[in-house]
């Protein structure tokens, strides 16, 4: 039989899984972005962009508060977007 995931974790638990997961994924979408046939910064905008969907959806499926005691999907949705808003300010002043 399967156990059910732990939903009672701490703040400081979910918190350090939360910024892992993010971290993981970011490390994923740079090595995507780096072996992209188009450009870095355009791959690593769009990766960013279906990052923030993706996350904003299992927020919603999850039925999580937006602005939670502990970091959740709402977070990493807005750490992906801020980092979209980022790469488009600097972008640029990337040489074409």
């Amino acid at each position: 039989m399967a156990q059910q995931p732990d939903t009672n974790l701490t703040r400081e638990v979910q918190t350090i899984r939360v910024v892992i997961r993010f971290w993981l994924r970011m490390i994923i979408l740079l090595v995507f972005a780096a072996f992209g046939s188009i450009r870095f910064d355009q791959t690593l905008m769009l990766l960013l962009v279906m990052s923030t969907i993706l996350s904003t959806v299992l927020a919603i499926f999850k039925r999580e508060e937006p602005f939670g005691r502990a970091f959740n999907h709402w977070d990493e949705a807005i750490a992906y977007a801020a980092l979209g808003c980022l790469l488009i300010a600097f972008s640029v002043h990337l040489p074409r």
